[in-house]
């Protein structure tokens, strides 16, 4: 063994520091910035530190949260999806009617929306690998298709532009446990969502750090050509990441459904850009390769927090899109300084 590799050898038995690995993770920036919009609305909202207040901000995350976190293993897999907030409108429309016109217990109702969302998730990704056109094109086809469908199916079905409603229906109140329920702990009522949402980052953080389909995740994302070439499945890990959107859709499609009977089907468009800026926020690169699922959930507790704090503070909502922007840009331009940072002590 000569100098060099000894020396190479020697590098790859030092241990990283804590520091560095602390430098090296992609939420890091977005961390900074919640405490940051923490602090700010505990001190302008006097309100913003109770209980309920904190309940409240916590739904508001979990509703973007839930959607977030398959956004952003996507976004690492170096795609994203345009169609994904009206995808949440399919959902529990497909839920709703199918239920309705079927005069069929509300549970079959939900599991035909699954299959319908998991296949419109795949259609993106096998028309994406097959076509091999941006995926920027094949999803803003679907934002479209998916747009057209839920207003004409609706208008054609019912008559108008909202559904039904089907709480009188058999299955209704199990399946409002399951997907719209409050639980109340210490006096506070919290949304089951949170659950959901928490379970899907904890799932979506052990499937990128532990498993085999994580590697093929970030690899995909890094550089297709060269993890197709040391044998990663890309066509079948870009469509398992499309229809992980597609799951997640359908659960925010049913949170939507069982929370108020009747959906109106122009509902979710413009979503999905917020599902992308909770997962830029939260430290996925635009270019792929790169974030976290705990990140995504960080940008979507920042969404939270802003939104409802500054209702808080009794300042005007029109605001709100303002100081999403500028989280968004701030957010940004701190993840690639940190990011530069950590390559910069490897």
């Amino acid at each position: 063994m000569n100098a060099t590799q000894v020396k190479e050898a020697d590098e790859r038995l030092l241990r990283t520091s804590p520091l560095r690995k602390l430098l090296g993770r992609p939420e890091l920036g977005s961390v900074v910035g919640a405490i940051a919009v923490f602090v700010f609305f505990a001190f302008f909202a006097d309100s913003f530190l109770r209980a309920s207040s904190l309940s409240t901000v916590l739904y508001a995350a979990s509703t973007i949260g839930i959607m977030a976190v398959p956004v952003a293993l996507l976004m690492i897999g170096g795609e994203f999806d345009l169609s994904a907030g009206v995808m949440v409108t399919s959902s529990a429309l497909v839920s709703s009617m199918f239920s309705y016109q079927m005069t069929a217990n509300v549970w079959v109702g939900v599991g035909v929306s699954l299959l319908v969302t998991l296949a419109i998730g795949a259609f993106n990704g096998f028309m994406l690998t097959r076509t091999r056109l941006p995926s920027f094109i094949i999803t803003l086809g679907t934002f479209l298709m998916l747009t057209g469908l839920n207003l004409g199916f609706t208008k054609l079905i019912d008559g108008t532009v909202s559904t039904k409603s089907i709480a009188d229906m058999e299955g209704f109140p199990s399946a409002r446990d399951v997907f719209a329920s409050t639980i109340t702990i210490g006096g506070v009522g919290f949304k089951v969502t949170i659950l959901w949402w928490f379970a899907l980052v904890a799932v979506a953080s052990w499937i990128l750090l532990r498993t085999r389909a994580g590697n093929w995740i970030f690899a995909v994302g890094g550089n297709k050509d060269a993890a197709r070439a040391v044998g990663v499945p890309v066509t079948k890990t870009k469509i398992g990441l499309y229809m992980g959107v597609g799951f997640g859709a359908w659960i925010s499609g049913q949170h939507l459904l069982f929370s108020y009977d009747v959906v109106q089907s122009g509902e979710g468009v413009g979503n999905e850009l917020i599902y992308i800026i909770a997962a830029v926020i939260g430290g996925c690169l635009i270019t792929g390769g790169y974030g976290s699922a705990v990140g995504s959930a960080v940008g979507a507790f920042i969404f939270g927090m802003t939104s409802k704090g500054i209702v808080f503070a009794e300042w005007n909502p029109d605001w709100f899109k303002f100081f999403l922007g500028a989280m968004l840009l701030l957010a940004t331009l701190l993840n690639a300084w940190v990011r530069k940072r950590a390559e910069a002590t490897k």
